[in-house]
């Protein structure tokens, strides 16, 4: 009996988290698509607010199918950000290789938060 409990509040718990993901998700794809759209950077404030809501709620989702979620935005922040400054000095020396390493950096970034949403619409978690 104890068990159906904690399978039925870690559903709850779950679904509760949705919503943020869907906040954090959907500004991360504002972000993907101002750096994939040239000219329309939104700038990095919006991910950062997305950042800290998956650093603060990721405790919350241990358990939960929603985990997977917030470990997958954070890696992909945190890969973006270290694949775009080890890149950063093709810009200083040769502007076009810099502008193919971040267009395909950035490309990969909205595809990562597109496959994290369609999976959460799902109610899936996602590989590592």
């Amino acid at each position: 009996m104890s068990d159906i409990i904690d399978v039925q509040t870690s559903e709850e718990k779950a679904e509760g988290l949705k919503a943020w993901g869907w906040v954090s998700y959907l500004l991360h794809l504002v972000v993907a698509l101002g750096a994939v759209i040239p000219g329309a950077q939104p700038g990095a404030a919006l991910l950062i607010i997305a950042l800290l809501i998956d650093l603060v709620k990721r405790d919350e989702s241990v358990g939960t199918w929603q985990a997977s979620h917030f470990a997958w935005r954070i890696r992909t922040v945190l890969w973006a950000g270290v694949l775009y400054i080890v890149t950063a000095p093709l810009w200083l020396l040769f502007f076009f290789p810099g502008w193919i390493a971040w267009g395909l950096i950035s490309i990969w970034f909205l595809y990562r938060i597109v496959r994290g949403m369609v999976a959460m619409n799902k109610g899936q978690a996602l590989d590592a």
